[in-house]
């Protein structure tokens, strides 16, 4: 039961990201709600207790509204190897 549940909740996900008319705000706020539930998703599968789950929902938050804003702007950033990134536009 608990399968069926992680894989509907990452198919809701993955359907938040094809959605192009959004706002910025709006894009912003799917991917905090998505970037927490994918760390809540992840802490649950992996078996955390609940302070690790809260701070994979918040970690996941975070990640999420980077990758949020950095959509509408249509720039990516991109490892080095080195520790260091760069920004360039998306393929």
């Amino acid at each position: 039961m608990r399968y069926w549940t992680y894989t509907a909740a990452a198919a809701a996900i993955l359907g938040l990201s094809a959605c192009d008319t959004m706002t910025s705000e709006q894009r912003t706020v799917a991917g905090v709600a998505g970037g927490a539930a994918a760390g809540l998703i992840t802490a649950e599968a992996l078996g955390a207790d609940d302070d690790w789950r809260l701070i994979s929902a918040l970690a996941g938050a975070a990640a999420g509204t980077v990758v949020a804003q950095n959509q509408q702007a249509k720039v990516c950033a991109y490892a080095r190897g080195d520790g260091t990134y760069y920004e360039a536009p998306c393929p």
